[in-house]
């Protein structure tokens, strides 16, 4: 394994939006994610960033285009996919690797999207990550919103929970973490595809039978996942309205992005 402090700079010419598409498409609620979690990322300077669970990589090449991104994925299949879109995209890195692997303050970003909820202990898993930013970092993470919009799609993927805003502002400040920003994001598309996502996931939760959530979790990050190609461009295009849309409810919507800092003093 390469050393962990080396990660390879943004590429010298981004890549056009049709281009990123078809190599690293992102599903209609990525999409939505996506534009709520910009609103919240720092948006100066050549950035060196973590993502934590990067899936199959439709958002870490984009971080890549601009920041020296490092991406990690335990989840083998989802890493090779993933390793694939940042070689084609031009830039970053990602490992099939263990966060503990790497030294502790190396990142101005740490990101973890729809990451948090799969964790049995998240006060733990928040420590380790608050770990790997550089003082006065930043965290930025989603997770699904509201418990008692738990239902069969969290149950297919093993989320052990979801998040109301107060509890995950107090789990955030618990951690050591400063200047808690919290916005919704997906009214009122999102709705629409979690209601679909439900109904998907009871047909196979019965074909499914008894599997732990540590093994749902596994392979979540492929699930309902677009392939590269025209699916990707039409998914960025029918989505964009809706974009546009939910940045006037900020305070309502079934998904939750949060950005906190990690304060610079000892």
């Amino acid at each position: 394994m390469s050393d962990p402090s080396v990660r390879s700079g943004p590429p010298r010419a981004p890549m056009s939006a049709w281009r990123m598409d078809a190599v690293a498409p992102l599903s209609p609620n990525g999409w939505l994610r996506h534009d709520a979690v910009m609103h919240l990322f720092p948006s100066s300077g050549a950035t060196d960033v973590l993502e934590i669970g990067c899936g199959q990589g439709g958002f870490g090449a984009r971080l890549a285009q601009r920041h020296r991104y490092l991406g990690i994925e335990p989840d083998h299949a989802s890493f090779t996919v993933a390793e694939q879109r940042l070689r084609h995209a031009g830039g970053g890195e990602v490992r099939n690797a263990r966060l503990e692997l790497l030294e502790p303050g190396q990142f101005d970003v740490v990101c973890a999207f729809e990451v948090l909820e799969h964790l049995d202990d998240d006060t733990a898993a928040l420590a380790a990550w608050v770990e790997r930013v550089r003082p006065g970092g930043l965290l930025l993470l989603s997770v699904p919103a509201y418990q008692r919009r738990y239902a069969a799609a969290d149950e297919l993927v093993g989320h052990f929970r979801r998040y109301d805003p107060g509890p995950l502002h107090n789990l955030l400040t618990a951690a050591g973490l400063v200047d808690v920003r919290i916005r919704h994001y997906g009214m009122p598309l999102g709705y629409v595809l979690e209601g679909g996502r439900n109904v998907i996931a009871r047909r196979r939760l019965r074909a499914a039978g008894s599997t732990s959530p540590q093994q749902r979790s596994a392979g979540s990050g492929r699930l309902l996942q677009p392939s590269s190609g025209l699916r990707g461009a039409l998914n960025r295009c029918g989505s964009a309205p809706f974009r546009l849309l939910q940045r006037a409810f900020p305070k309502t919507g079934p998904g939750l992005v949060a950005a906190a800092r990690r304060p610079a003093g000892p």
